[in-house]
């Protein structure tokens, strides 16, 4: 048995040799800046980032669709917490998204409520804002909560001092809920538990968080369409970020607008460099922080149409260590063997790792789908910033994208398996 005859590189390493970091770098400063808000789903910032990608897309000579579609449910902290402290005489001012954020489960109270503190599980719950101890479940601490004016649950904050924003999460609960950065909720347990009932010990806080329907809109542009029967691959990348609360800028820079870079270059590059009969297209898509909708809406329309693309998904090209994760589902065997390829001709190493993204979404829809993850630092934080996202590691990612890309145009028949892609 002969093997087939690996396909000559002089075009992928002249191919390599034009990826920018500066242009990728500009694209990753531009979207995580005050005009975009952060970027999330339905917001006017999210909606500037689509035009200005629709823009930045068609420059490259190719044509942008767009696909609106209706997501509920979306969580907005409105206003400021205004949360403070009062003990041993004094009252402390606590600091939004360092000391306290505004938790997911919470009820909407616009108004600040102020009452004593007490420990969920120990005396009389009504009218105190009582603080879960370690180990107790939110629900279980409603189980103690008969009356009580709202429930504090220790959260821990990342390298930066920072609470992380999530958009999905539980709904909202019948009381107002804070999460309190874990020394302070000590602190203020032990307060708590000295005072007693004297009314030292008391908490001023607001919880301004609403849920509200938007309007999302995925971006597609096709470079190069497969011939009947022929490999047609597809890069994605999310564009929305979890958004900036009031007086808290949150940029979004390496979630996600480095993996956004990454996949613009690496097309701008590939669109001329791909043999005929090879498909190649791009999605930028909306709404992954509120669940991956954008690209489970996409997978749903690719599938019913009966398209079958190769998807390789970014999440995060900011902050390199040792490896970029690595995670394969659906009938994605061969993909992984080109990606391997792929990595050791740029020399990249990789690791098999979790990639919470999109590229879940349409591997549960059948497709075979890679995510690939470089790190980030700040995450869904205002640490997310542009100045933290390396562009050694946006060169790094993007060559490698482009050289799994090339190498499976280049020789198809390596995407296909026997062993793990019939299951």
């Amino acid at each position: 048995m002969t093997s087939s005859p690996a396909p000559p590189l002089a075009g992928l390493d002249a191919l390599l040799d034009q990826v920018s970091g500066e242009r990728m770098a500009a694209t990753v400063a531009t979207l995580a800046g005050v005009t975009f808000t952060g970027r999330r789903v339905g917001s006017p910032g999210g909606a500037a980032a689509a035009d200005w990608l629709t823009d930045l897309l068609a420059e490259t000579g190719v044509a942008v669709t767009r696909d609106s579609f209706a997501v509920g449910n979306v969580p907005q902290v409105y206003a400021p917490p205004a949360v403070s402290w009062q003990h041993a005489g004094g009252v402390v001012p606590l600091v939004f998204g360092r000391d306290v954020a505004v938790h997911l489960a919470s009820a909407d109270r616009g108004q600040p409520v102020r009452a004593g503190l007490a420990v969920a599980g120990y005396g009389d719950p009504a009218g105190r804002w009582l603080l879960v101890p370690a180990g107790m479940s939110l629900f279980d601490a409603y189980a103690h909560a008969d009356g009580a004016a709202g429930l504090l649950l220790a959260r821990g904050v990342d390298a930066d001092g920072w609470h992380y924003t999530m958009l999905a999460g539980p709904n909202p609960g019948p009381l107002p809920v804070l999460s309190i950065e874990p020394g302070l909720h000590q602190r203020m347990t032990a307060s708590a538990r000295r005072a007693d009932g004297d009314g030292d010990a008391i908490l001023s806080a607001a919880t301004p968080i609403r849920r509200i329907e938007v309007t999302a809109t995925n971006l597609h542009a096709r470079y190069r369409t497969a011939v009947p029967g022929g490999l047609d691959l597809l890069l994605t990348a999310h564009y929305d970020g979890v958004g900036d609360h009031p007086g808290l800028r949150q940029p979004a820079a390496a979630d996600n607008g480095s993996g956004v870079a990454v996949i613009c270059e690496a097309a701008r590059l590939l669109a001329a460099a791909m043999p005929d009969g090879t498909g190649l297209s791009v999605a930028l898509l909306d709404a992954e922080e509120t669940g991956a909708l954008g690209s489970a809406r996409h997978a749903r329309r690719l599938t019913d149409a009966g398209e079958r693309p190769v998807v390789v998904n970014v999440d995060g090209a900011g902050h390199l260590n040792t490896a970029a994760a690595v995670e394969a589902g659906g009938p994605a065997y061969g993909l992984l063997a080109v990606l391997d390829q792929a990595a050791r001709h740029v020399r990249l190493p990789l690791a098999a790792g979790p990639v919470a993204s999109d590229n879940r979404r349409y591997a549960a829809a059948g497709l075979a789908a890679v995510g690939v993850g470089a790190g980030m630092a700040g995450y869904h934080s205002p640490a997310d910033t542009a100045e933290r996202v390396e562009r050694a590691t946006l060169s790094a990612v993007c060559r490698l994208i482009i050289a799994a890309v090339w190498l499976a145009g280049a020789a198809p028949a390596t995407l296909s398996s026997l062993i793990g892609d019939e299951r």
